[in-house]
């Protein structure tokens, strides 16, 4: 019987343990996705206490909460930091099989050095040990950052962004590159017309831009891309339910626009077609930078109508999504490539029976020149578990080449998320070692196998966003 949480952990197999100790652990993080504040590695925040790093925000933690019948103001109301943290370790025993449970164990041993199980016995000794080592300069966030080997780190940043805090943490000399993302998503949200429309007045505020018409609002659209180039950004990123490739024609768009200006009642095909041009747009955009333009889709949120008054959004209320995606996908990518517009593409699907779709789509746009540059991204949200993992990496490897995969990323707004890496890692290692020990791969090609897995890890995307 293995011990928890050991050097060893997930690993079991010998190979795997070579492939993992000798290959994947040295590699730093390059963290080419997440939702961490820049504005906390700008001022290099002090954390108060671990509900603060730990709790806040983590709609992970709050949804098995509620779940083991936890009242909501431990999770998102006013109970004190030690009484939302108690309530998190009485939920942590009711996790078992839940990735809550290693990734709640795992990030208490890297971050600070804790071997035990967090439960009701343990959870004031625990708490009390973590907020003094947050107070040390070695736990704030840029100390964290150096902790894990963080050498890239690529946030999520709306078009109208000042990007303020890029340029300070980068005119402060931090080794670590912290690059903005560009997500452009409030742009095309043309069905929330009270939203869409105090939107376009902000983007025409920041970009000097009189939005009257809808070239206008591509040309504001373009200023602020240049802007984020010149700061650092090499990708964008976009939230999307489904794909649009809706079939349109430009004056069709300027019209739906004015009207949608005007106030006027939007039809749903206006809706689809507006969507579909600023996917189009948007390709073209990043094309034209060398750009990675990033998809992460699938996503029903906000399904609870109740709790999205009484907590907004982005707190524990969303799920997997049932979308017809294939169709409108192919055409998407098509009308790109066909042009000759298609950029380096990374596609996350959320519902994982999309899972051969997707392996199987982007080997229809490889153009024969960038080693996969049409992506099958990593399972993210409610797959970035052992099992989305491994159903993600089998599916690739079968329908197209594991090797030339960019690996894993936090998609995270904590601090203590980097684990997330390390937990990839040994998950990948421990596929292709058990390959290895089953006669399905040479042992005689090791040292070849050890070196797809620093690709994964850490080479393939260097090279690919060009670090």
């Amino acid at each position: 019987m293995k011990n928890f949480m050991d050097e060893d952990f997930l690993l079991s197999t010998e190979t795997a343990r070579i492939l993992y100790h000798n290959h994947a652990a040295k590699m730093p993080i390059i963290d080419y996705h997440c939702h961490l504040n820049p504005a906390l590695i700008a001022n290099d925040h002090k954390f108060r206490s671990m509900t603060e790093i730990w709790l806040e925000g983590d709609h992970y933690k709050w949804r098995a909460m509620r779940t083991n019948g936890i009242n909501e103001r431990f999770c998102t109301g006013e109970a004190t930091d030690w009484e939302k943290f108690e309530k998190w370790a009485d939920t942590v025993p009711n996790t078992f099989r839940n990735p809550l449970y290693p990734w709640t164990h795992l990030e208490l041993k890297t971050a600070f050095g804790i071997d035990k199980i967090l439960k009701p016995s343990t959870a004031r000794e625990i708490y009390d040990e973590c907020n003094n080592k947050l107070s040390l300069p070695e736990f704030s966030a840029k100390g964290l950052m150096r902790k894990y080997n963080v050498e890239v780190v690529c946030t999520t940043d709306d078009p109208i962004d000042s990007l303020e805090h890029h340029i300070k943490i980068r005119n402060s000399g931090f080794e670590t590159k912290v690059l903005p993302t560009w997500r452009p998503d409030k742009a095309m949200a043309i069905d929330t017309p009270d939203i869409f429309l105090n939107y376009i007045n902000t983007l025409g505020e920041v970009s000097n831009t009189d939005i009257s018409k809808f070239s206008a609002l591509v040309d504001a659209l373009k200023k602020r891309h240049d802007f984020f180039s010149l700061q650092g950004c090499r990708l964008s990123d976009h939230g999307l339910e489904e794909f649009y490739a809706t079939d349109y024609t430009d004056r069709e768009i300027e019209l739906i626009f004015d009207k949608a200006l005007s106030s006027k009642q939007l039809s749903t095909e206006d809706i689809l077609k507006f969507k579909s041009a600023m996917l189009v747009i948007f390709g073209e955009m990043d094309h034209e930078k060398g750009w990675t333009q990033q998809f992460h889709y699938g996503t029903i949120r906000n399904n609870n109508s109740k709790m999205m008054k009484l907590v907004g959004p982005d707190t524990g209320f969303d799920s997997i999504g049932e979308f017809a995606t294939a169709k409108s996908l192919s055409r998407f990518l098509d009308s790109l490539n066909s042009r000759d517009k298609l950029t380096k593409t990374i596609l996350y699907n959320l519902n994982p029976s999309a899972n051969e779709m997707i392996a199987t789509m982007i080997g229809n746009f490889q153009d024969g020149v960038t080693p996969g540059k049409i992506q099958f991204g990593s399972g993210w949200w409610f797959l970035d578990q052992k099992d989305g993992m491994t159903k993600q990496i089998n599916s690739l490897s079968v329908l197209g080449l594991l090797s030339r995969f960019v690996g894993m990323l936090t998609d995270s707004r904590s601090f203590l998320s980097y684990p997330r890496h390390e937990y990839f890692r040994r998950t990948l290692c421990n596929l292709i070692g058990q390959d290895v020990e089953n006669g399905e791969l040479p042992y005689s090609e090791i040292d070849q196998i050890g070196k797809m897995i620093e690709n994964i890890s850490y080479y393939n995307a260097k090279n690919y966003f060009n670090f």
